[in-house]
């Protein structure tokens, strides 16, 4: 695929970008407590993983099968990973990345936009060490915000408006980020840190880098 030359922005996935993943087991428990919010003490292996990752039909079908509200079952998941994170990130276990202090060298408008909670978004950036970004934007915690995070486009096109920018540049570290840039139309940038090794993209990104401290060098 062929690269344009310059960028007049650079926009961001966070979790595996700007800061370390979360780390899957701290999620699950999450997702546990979640469940005992709502009054279910031992969920199954596969309602948990149906929680941590689902699509609204499969979330409907689980809350049918414990006879709770939808929208009071996820209202209990993000409020339980929101927390749990927030925790992660006052202990330093989730932290950013030491490259993106090339953020700094960046002389174009930058953005985040990301498939977890706007509020852990907000939270990520007030206790990690980044710069200032001109537009943010995380996933709504409400059963749409499922049906609009990525791969679908609907943030990072509210994120393009907001900017009103013409040839940007969405640094991501998954097949979703990936397809996302391609459904907005934009080029995309695949970071491969060390959680991606071996991980294989179903598209071609316009670059592949391994760190951020490539990105000067494209705007």
């Amino acid at each position: 695929m062929g690269a344009r030359t310059t960028y007049d922005a650079v926009i961001f996935d966070n979790d595996g970008v700007l800061t370390t993943p979360t780390d899957r087991d701290v999620l699950i428990d999450a997702m546990r407590d979640a469940f005992e919010t709502v009054g279910v003490v031992d969920p199954s292996p596969d309602d948990v993983d149906t929680l941590l990752s689902p699509d609204v039909p499969s979330l409907r079908r689980v809350a049918a099968d414990h006879g709770i509200d939808p929208d009071e079952l996820w209202t209990a998941r993000e409020n339980a990973a929101i927390a749990a994170q927030l925790a992660e990130l006052r202990t330093g276990r989730k932290r950013h990345y030491d490259d993106v202090t090339a953020l700094e060298s960046l002389s174009v408008p930058t953005a985040i936009v990301s498939n977890n909670q706007h509020e852990t978004i907000g939270n990520v950036l007030e206790h990690c060490a980044l710069a200032a970004f001109d537009v943010w934007y995380g996933r709504e915690p409400t059963l749409e915000g499922i049906e609009r995070k990525k791969p679908r486009p609907y943030y990072l096109e509210r994120a393009l408006a907001d900017l009103g920018v013409e040839n940007p540049l969405f640094v991501g570290d998954s097949r979703v980020d990936i397809a996302a840039a391609d459904a907005a139309g934009i080029d995309a940038a695949f970071i491969r840190r060390d959680h991606r090794t071996g991980y294989e993209l179903s598209a071609e990104p316009t670059h592949e880098i391994e760190s951020l401290a490539a990105l000067p060098e494209f705007v």
